[in-house]
Order: C-alpha cells, then structure tokens, then sequence
C-alpha cells in the first residue's frame, strides 16, 4: 500500500508481465497506474493523484 495526500494506492506485481500495476482504493473513481520498478509505481500514483485532483477542480468537485 501506498499513501499520499489522502489516497491509498493498492499495489500487486504481475510476474509474467514483470511490471508493478495498482489501483487507488479510497474513491469511487477508477485510477490505477503502473511502473516497472518500485520508483516508477510511486512516481506514476502520484502522478495520477495529481492528474486526478486537478481534474476534479476543473470540474468544480470537490475532492477532499
């Protein structure tokens, strides 16, 4: 598991595709990413956090 500004990232590595790939799980959205090493699988759920929050307020929602 992971954790940054409040979301919770589930993360499992699929060893036949040799990738890490994970899903946040604190929302009712649906946003996973992945990453080939453990620094690419945290950066690409930030990022997705990021992507994810700025879209909200694009949209005026409110996302705590």
């Amino acid at each position: 598991m992971m954790d940054y500004k409040g979301y919770v990232g589930h993360v499992i590595f699929d060893n036949d595709a040799d990738i890490f790939h994970g899903e946040i799980i604190n929302t009712r959205d649906v946003i996973t990413f992945q990453g080939k090493t453990v620094k690419k699988i945290r950066q690409a759920f930030q990022e997705s956090v990021d992507v994810y929050l700025e879209w909200c307020k694009e949209r005026n929602i409110i996302k705590t």
